[in-house]
């Protein structure tokens, strides 16, 4: 399906060297143990905070990051579901880009950078956070989901100029500001990019989501682990820059199904075999049930 609907993270991981990814478990309901887990952080010499997310997920769905023992316990509990436990990666800058290869190229293409600003407001010594949010317009749409979550949060009043970061997970949905960074596509981020290309086994079209120290480091190839490959159903995510054209942004769309579609035929007449209608009808109704579960 070419990650267009139910694939595992953990598989994806398989198609990847260690070295590019965080330290990651793969928890099962009914057979890892929290004392697994616990042996598991201790033998990968990790600390907290560490991340939770599902095996099968999207958008930020049920994506946490644990900041001790009792935290990790209570998303263990809840969890109904096959999930990751993954080292947290402390670089400042999240990124996504997009990039394709085709199996018979050298060189591939960087169709989009993302450059993700993480939601948080700065203090004026007098309001509290939720007042602050309430006067920015991203991070209004965010008070009801935080006030559940962060309720003493909320009530605080931050000194003038004090910055509070809100939300540590990088998804659009959970606040977070989408910026096009094309400016920094060059020769030097493409041949990077072909560089991890070329060590993953099978995949030629992805959007990487990435923490790096640097941009400059990412240039480099150090500094930076890849936090998801996401497959076909990838958004160019640089289209959600704010006041961003939305016919423009179809545009974009266009051309990258294009892509998909060319690289597609490509892969089939090498070899590759499709899905039938019947088992990608299956896959669609498999996902919405899996999403309504979870």
């Amino acid at each position: 399906m070419g990650g267009l609907f139910n694939e595992r993270k953990s598989d994806v991981y398989k198609q990847m060297p260690a070295y590019l990814y965080p330290k990651t478990l793969l928890v099962t309901p009914n057979k890892t143990s929290l004392a697994d887990m616990e042996a598991w952080i201790l033998k990968s010499q990790l600390s907290y905070p560490l991340i939770c997310k599902p095996d099968m997920g999207e958008r930020g769905l049920m994506v946490a990051k644990v900041n001790n023992k009792t935290e990790l316990q209570v998303y263990f509990v809840k969890s109904n579901f096959p999930f990751l436990l993954q080292e947290f990666v402390p670089f400042e800058e999240e990124i996504g880009v997009l990039h394709y290869r085709f199996p018979n190229e050298k060189k591939g293409h960087i169709t989009s950078f993302t450059l993700k600003e993480f939601l948080s407001v700065t203090g004026n010594g007098k309001d509290t956070v939720a007042q602050l949010m309430a006067a920015y317009p991203r991070a209004k749409l965010q008070i009801d989901r935080l006030t559940a979550e962060q309720p003493n949060t909320l009530k605080k009043v931050l000194a003038q100029g004090e910055k509070l970061l809100l939300e540590p997970i990088g998804n659009h949905c959970r606040g977070t500001a989408f910026l096009n960074g094309s400016q920094h596509i060059d020769a030097e981020l493409l041949a990077a990019f072909d560089k991890i290309s070329k060590e993953l086994n099978g995949i030629y079209f992805g959007r990487y989501d990435i923490r790096c120290k640097s941009i400059e480091s990412l240039k480099q190839g150090k500094d930076f682990k890849i936090l998801e490959i996401n497959g076909v159903k990838a958004e160019p995510t640089h289209i959600y820059h704010p006041g961003a054209s939305l016919l423009a942004a179809y545009k974009v769309l266009f051309k990258q199904w294009r892509i998909i579609y060319d690289l597609s035929m490509t892969n089939k007449k090498a070899g590759a075999t499709f899905p039938s209608f019947t088992e990608g009808w299956k896959q669609v109704k498999a996902h919405f049930a899996h999403r309504k579960e979870m």
